[in-house]
């Protein structure tokens, strides 16, 4: 039985939402890099990083390239770049919404009057 396109765009975009996936992207954007590239603008440990490029190799959205002793990892398809270009677009229109909607809250946002201290009821304690 087929998966139906929704569920695969769903698994799809499941395999994306790593941090670390998401970064190796946006640093594979300009063409290859090699591992030692990738694990010195990441941050992470080797080991992690490993992890992470399987899960993107397998899912045929990077290749590697070995080159001697050192492999380079590159995006297997232009159209996870413009993938990662659209979701900069809709994040910039999303927080430039609510940046506009924030400032609008904040020019209509007037405090309440302040009640002079002698005009404020006072709080009787007593026992009960």
């Amino acid at each position: 039985m087929q998966v139906p396109l929704y569920q695969a765009k769903a698994e799809f975009f499941r395999m994306l939402g790593h941090p670390t996936r998401i970064r190796v992207l946006e640093l594979l954007q300009h063409g290859p890099v090699p591992v030692r590239d990738l694990l010195a603008d990441i941050e992470i440990e080797p080991s992690s990083l490993s992890q992470q490029l399987a899960v993107l190799r397998r899912a045929g959205i990077v290749v590697s390239i070995r080159e001697g002793s050192t492999v380079r990892y590159a995006l297997a398809g232009g159209d996870v770049a413009e993938l990662l270009r659209a979701a900069r677009r809709i994040l910039t229109e999303l927080l430039a919404g609510r940046n506009e909607l924030l400032a609008e809250l904040q020019q209509s946002d007037t405090p309440p009057p302040r009640v002079p201290a002698a005009d404020q009821p006072s709080v009787a304690s007593g026992s009960r």
